[in-house]
């Protein structure tokens, strides 16, 4: 008999909830004012294989979230609307926890040694807990869990590490035709804004300084990059912009948005090797200049091919865990109340 309310897409949230489960201190649960306990008058949401899924259990994963979900709420509608979602995410997700463990299990080969159970313990342990057991003995106390439960819950978290990393492995290999009907059908993706690799020399305008000054500093230094001086050699000597003068300058690839216009205006009407006149500003002048030069376009999709295979990997995995997941409710006992 199998009985299933929750969607498919909801997996990912609830899964990355329960993987924090047991490697970290859990706050006291909530009280009956997250509707659970009417909602589930018996204190169980469902029953999965010969697993009874608990009010407590629910609460457990949706505590450390209720502080998101009020920040993201603009009134109690909307929190309560994201509350109840999130509830059956997490009944959902502790429904196929216990449906991957029992996939494990069913081959007699797989085990996982005690030995891996007990690195993560004290892994956690040292994390949360200062290496404090005593500290880490009282949260098992406080949550009303013996060690041998936790124990328990430790191995399945590893299980479920396992299991899913088995499935992402079986979507590693993305066609070379994938990968260019993929650039092909999604262009607009891969556009890329002018950009340049810019070096800037900053002189601090002194006291009282005019802009004539100024503009003949500048000029002495522009002197000596159009005899043959490199600029970042220029930038570290004369530079007063201390963050990036040991760099000579260096400030990167950088957008035409990243820029203020009186940047990015003078900037990108040069080419790579060029520089710009003396620029003046009420706080100091400059001097920048163009390393490389990116021009805006689609880029070529030799350059985006390790993206997109990241990407259909990615999705690949995620289609392929949700056929997988399906299967198992689909072949497990499962009753909801």
């Amino acid at each position: 008999m199998i009985s299933r309310r929750c969607s498919l897409g909801t997996t990912a949230l609830a899964l990355a909830c329960l993987a924090a489960l047991p490697a970290r201190a859990q706050t006291p649960p909530a009280g009956p004012s997250d509707g659970l306990d009417l909602r589930f008058a018996n204190g169980i949401a469902a029953i999965v294989e010969s697993k009874v899924i608990t009010v407590d259990d629910i609460r457990r994963e949706i505590q450390p979230l209720i502080a998101q979900i009020q920040t993201d709420s603009h009134n109690e509608k909307e929190f309560n609307e994201k509350l109840e979602a999130l509830q059956d995410d997490v009944i959902q997700n502790l429904i196929d926890r216990e449906l991957i463990v029992k996939d494990f299990q069913k081959d007699e080969k797989k085990h996982i040694p005690d030995s891996f159970v007990d690195n993560r313990i004290s892994e956690i342990q040292a994390e949360q807990f200062d290496n404090d057991r005593s500290k880490f003995l009282a949260y098992l106390r406080q949550r009303g869990t013996t060690l041998r439960e936790y124990r328990k819950e430790v191995s399945e978290e590893i299980i479920l590490g396992y299991m899913r990393q088995q499935q992402r492995k079986s979507q590693s290999i993305v066609s070379p035709v994938k990968i260019e009907t993929f650039y092909n059908e999604n262009k607009d993706r891969f556009y890329q804004e002018d950009r340049a690799h810019m070096r800037m020399l900053q002189l601090t305008r002194s006291p009282g300084e005019t802009d004539a000054s100024l503009t003949a500093r500048l000029n002495e230094i522009a002197v000596k990059f159009k005899a043959g001086e490199k600029f970042e050699d220029l930038a570290r000597t004369y530079s007063q912009e201390p963050s990036r003068r040991a760099k000579g300058g260096d400030w990167g690839m950088m957008k035409r948005s990243d820029l203020k216009p009186e940047f990015s205006e003078p900037l990108f009407k040069l080419k790579a090797g060029e520089m710009t006149e003396p620029l003046l500003l009420p706080e100091a002048g400059y001097l920048l200049y163009v390393e490389q030069r990116e021009y805006s376009g689609i880029e070529p999709i030799d350059k985006v091919r390790d993206q997109i295979e990241r990407i259909l990997v990615q999705k690949m995995a995620t289609v392929s865990q949700e056929h997988w997941l399906e299967r198992l409710r689909r072949n497990g006992y499962i009753k909801h109340y």
